[in-house]
């Protein structure tokens, strides 16, 4: 039988008043509790801590040994105990977030949606804004992290990142075009075709980098921000989109269909992931975020 909490608090009772009956006072309870605790306490480590006269108890050296031992085991006791209520009476705690404009809508919101439920009493502060705008909140201190496409991030050295979505270019159609009938598109075979350029991010750049190294300049017939005018403007046949398969959606908003082809050869790549600022101290809040990001990423691997 192991012993228990209270034989210790009894022990210890004992030791410093010297006597059963000052050490049943001081604890409020009968002589009779006491004795039978400090007799099962020394049954179960196989020594005397005390020697019995008439005139009380002095205790043992074993018993001295104990002594250090239990009022240790109480303290560590107490310091648990003291974690869990300070844990919990302080406050919920405040999550400043940043994130890029391609990744706003279509990684974060699922994301925050999952944090909110799991952390309903967090306060969550959010802001768009371009990478390097973000990079420069992160190292300033002003952002605990940052949901954001890292292919380009500029300063590895000064901020962490970690990936969680890997996502390939691929190109946007109209129902019924030419390209959607095609085995195999090359690259080649969209440089006559108009583009619907989305302008957040590196898109903009990752399309005229591969586009440019065919020696083809890009026949850009609308550049935007808006990724729903993208998808609108590619419906109804204004011109075709190079654009990440995770803001891939096949209908536009007025209802028109979209396709989306493979595209032949090497294309970009965009990864989106968690930021934070190097060696920073984190706060719970942004562990914890950080850390449904993983599981996420980990549970969306094995699926």
């Amino acid at each position: 039988m192991a012993f228990t909490i209270r034989q210790l608090q009894y022990f210890i009772a004992v030791a410093e008043e010297g006597t059963v009956s000052g050490a049943a006072q001081s604890l409020s309870i009968s002589q009779s509790a006491v004795t039978d605790a400090i007799k099962e306490l020394e049954a179960d480590l196989g020594v005397s801590l005390f020697e019995r006269h008439r005139r009380g108890l002095s205790i043992t050296h074993q018993g001295h040994q104990f002594y250090r031992h239990a009022n240790r085991i109480l303290a560590d006791v107490s310091d648990a105990r003291r974690s869990f209520s300070e844990e919990a009476a302080a406050p919920p705690g405040t999550l400043q977030l940043g994130v890029t404009s391609l990744v706003a809508g279509y990684v974060l919101s699922d994301l925050l949606a999952r944090y909110r439920r799991a952390h309903p009493a967090v306060s969550v502060s959010a802001i768009e804004d371009n990478g390097d705008y973000l990079e420069h909140l992160l190292i300033g201190g002003e952002l605990d992290v940052a949901v954001m496409v890292i292919s380009n991030l500029r300063d590895r050295v000064a901020l962490q990142a970690e990936i969680f979505e890997t996502s390939p270019y691929r190109l946007w159609l109209p129902l019924g075009h030419r390209l959607g009938g095609a085995d195999i598109i090359h690259v080649s075979d969209i440089v006559p075709e108009p583009l619907i350029m989305l302008t957040v991010d590196e898109t903009e750049e990752n399309t005229g980098k591969l586009l440019s190294a065919l020696g083809a300049k890009p026949h850009v017939a609308f550049r935007t921000r808006s990724v729903e005018a993208v998808r609108s403007l590619v419906a109804t046949g204004a011109g075709i989109a190079l654009l990440p398969d995770l803001v891939y959606r096949p209908w536009s908003l007025e209802g028109d269909r979209i396709e989306s082809r493979d595209i032949a050869g090497s294309l970009p790549v965009v990864q989106v992931g968690m930021v934070w600022r190097r060696g920073s101290a984190l706060t719970q809040a942004a562990r914890d975020f950080i850390g449904l990001a993983q599981a996420q990423h980990l549970a969306r691997g094995r699926g």
